[in-house]
Formats: structure tokens, C-alpha cells, sequence
């Protein structure tokens, strides 16, 4: 019987100081991290103002790679969501929204998750630093509250290590993340694009010639583009065919002295709407340096530019930083449609659709 009162004295004891250490631990956590990356603060505000690139440096992507991910809402800012449900019991499943959202300033993001506590938010802080601010620190901060939840509060305790660590993890993978995106700033003049969309592209069919590599002049390209003109133009005569658009560039490699590029024609018969959705049947003469690709239908980004020829190469990096900072993957190669014509497209009243498709 002595026994059993030690016991429960000892017990009582134990169950005191464990209600005492409770009430005077914190019954909140707030845990800061930065990072700074050299890309421009466009894109820095653009990642973090959207969830759509979230598994490419959220670290909880890392405990669970086949976690379920759904996107509702907007595609950015305020009220953009993602839900993820994972088998492991870790994770569970969680939300991440936007709540709050200041340009180029601030984003908070409320988070749910199976965890001890509740009013879990996060948020970005962007700052220009360095020479001029050309660089952005990326200040990622953590708070959570457990009010009088004596088990969250002890819980809070591994905050610093659980949390701090995915912080840093995740910060580290998100500069990683950016260095990979071309550092353009497609919201400025640096690259005036307008009309930016992930659209749907239609089939089309397409008579192409490869130009090869030509002197990045505009004399060279100029040449270059007449003559396979004039083999598409042969061909085109031949099945009896007629131009479907302007015709575009489809760029390989634009070089500091060589541009290696295709020229291509959307073709379809004549006195038809457009592009069939099977392939047509096109006879090429022997020598005819001429292709003929019927395209299916695909998503592709892009975008309107106004300006001279040997701007093409700046908008289009443009149009790829912005698709893929809005999670998008860009695949093939990027092409114009030069619709002012080959002389026009060297003076600044040139005009263009610029395309890249995207998975």
C-alpha cells in the first residue's frame, strides 16, 4: 500500500511540474530565414505569389514524391490554393492559401497540416540588396500559436529544428529554383511583351526548310529567308496550296555571329478554312529542300512584340521566364510569326507573335 501512494505522489509530482513547464512555455513560435538571388525581382514576386512551381522546392515534396497535389482558385495571388493529401502519416494531408498579397513587397500564405497548434502562417518578404539592388532578399517567416494546449506547447520546443530546417531546405531549393529562369524581367521595357497566355494552339500544317547556320547580319538573314521562301513557295504551287498565316522563324540557336533557324509556312488547300486534322498529302520535288510537318494540337505560351528583328531574342528568353515561373515547362523550340513581312522586321515597327509550347 506505502507503494502505491509513493507511486502516485511520484506520478503527481511528475503531472505537476509537467503542467507548470507547460504554462510557462511560449504558446506561440515565430521562426525567420532569408536567402538572396540575383534574378529579378519580377520573378522572385511572381514564384512566390502563386503555389504552382511549390513542388519544385517545397521540401515536403522530398518525405513524399508521390504526395497529391490540386491547385484551386486563382492561378496567383489572394485565394490561390493548394491541397495535398500524402499515405504518409508525417504529412496527412494540409492546404497552403494566400491570404495577403503586395507587389514586388509581400505574400502571407495561410497553412493547415495535421500538427499541434493552429493560426500556422507563413509569408515572403522580398528586398532589394546589393549593388543597386539588383539582387532580392527573400526573407521567409514562420508563426504558429498554441494558447493554453500544454502538449503543442512542448510541441513547440522542435519547431526551431523541424520547421527552421524545411525553411532553410526550402529557401536553398527555391534560389536554386531561380537561378535556372532566364533573368529577364518580362514585365518592363527590357522586353515589351503584352498578350502574355498559355494558349491552344490548332493543328496546322507547315512547309518548312532549315536554314542552317547564317552571319547574324541583315543582309545574311534577310537572303536566306527569300530564298527558302522560294522553295516553299514552289511547293505550295505544286499541291496547290496557299499561305494560312504570316510565315515564322523557328529558332535553334541565335549566336553572338551565326543565327541557325528554319523558315516555315502554314499551308492548307486552297479554298479551305484552315489546317485539316489529318495530315495532308503533299508531293516534294527531289531537290526541294522542303519538309512538310502536319503539327497537332498543343498548349504553348505567348505573346505579342513590337520592335526590331534583333530584339526576337531577349522577348522570347522573356516569354520562357515568365511561362515557367507560372510553373509551366517549356519543350521543343520557340518561333515567331514575323507579321510585318522580312524588311519590315528590321525597323522598330515590326510586329510579332511569339510562341513556345509548353507540356
Amino acid at each position: 500500500m506505502t507503494r502505491i501512494i509513493e507511486f502516485l505522489i511520484a506520478l503527481g509530482i511528475v503531472a505537476g511540474l509537467f503542467v507548470i513547464i507547460g504554462v510557462v512555455l511560449p504558446g506561440e513560435r515565430h521562426i525567420t530565414e532569408s536567402i538572396e538571388t540575383n534574378r529579378k525581382m519580377t520573378i522572385v514576386y511572381d514564384t512566390v505569389n502563386s503555389l504552382r512551381r511549390f513542388k519544385d522546392w517545397n521540401p515536403l515534396l522530398l518525405r513524399d514524391p508521390a504526395v497529391e497535389l490540386k491547385h484551386s482558385g486563382p492561378a496567383s495571388g489572394v485565394g490561390a490554393r493548394l491541397d495535398y493529401s500524402s499515405k504518409e502519416a508525417s504529412l496527412g494531408q494540409g492546404s497552403w492559401e494566400i491570404t495577403e498579397s503586395e507587389p514586388n513587397k509581400r505574400v502571407a500564405i495561410a497553412i493547415e497540416d495535421p500538427s499541434k497548434g493552429h493560426d500556422k502562417k507563413t509569408s515572403f518578404t522580398l528586398e532589394p540588396t546589393g549593388k543597386g539592388g539588383r539582387n532580392v532578399k527573400i526573407t521567409q517567416d514562420y508563426s504558429i500559436k498554441y494558447g493554453f494546449n500544454l502538449f503543442g506547447r512542448y510541441a513547440g520546443l522542435y519547431v526551431s529544428r523541424h520547421v527552421g530546417d524545411d525553411l532553410k531546405l526550402g529557401l536553398s531549393r527555391m534560389a536554386n529554383m531561380l537561378a535556372t529562369v532566364p533573368n529577364i524581367d518580362y514585365r518592363t521595357a527590357e522586353a515589351p511583351l503584352t498578350d502574355l497566355a498559355i494558349i491552344d494552339a490548332p493543328a496546322e500544317d507547315l512547309l518548312i526548310v532549315t536554314a542552317g547556320n547564317v552571319d547574324r547580319g541583315e543582309a545574311t538573314i534577310t537572303k536566306s529567308i527569300k530564298d527558302n521562301q522560294e522553295w516553299i513557295k514552289r511547293v505550295m504551287e505544286a499541291n496547290d496550296l496557299e499561305a494560312a498565316g504570316p510565315f515564322r522563324i523557328i529558332t535553334t540557336d541565335f549566336g553572338q555571329e551565326k543565327y541557325a533557324f528554319d523558315v516555315a509556312q502554314p499551308v492548307k488547300k486552297k479554298g479551305t478554312e484552315g489546317a485539316s486534322a489529318e495530315a495532308l498529302t503533299v508531293k516534294i520535288d527531289g531537290g526541294a529542300p522542303v519538309k512538310y510537318v502536319h503539327v497537332a494540337p498543343h498548349r504553348t505560351a505567348h505573346a505579342k512584340y513590337t520592335g526590331h528583328m534583333a530584339g526576337l531574342d531577349i522577348a522570347r528568353n522573356a516569354l520562357r521566364a515568365w511561362a515557367v515561373t507560372g510553373g509551366n515547362e517549356v519543350i521543343d523550340r520557340p518561333y515567331e510569326s514575323w507579321n510585318a513581312g522580312v524588311e519590315k522586321s528590321f525597323t522598330p515597327e515590326a510586329t510579332y507573335d511569339i510562341y513556345w509550347a509548353v507540356k
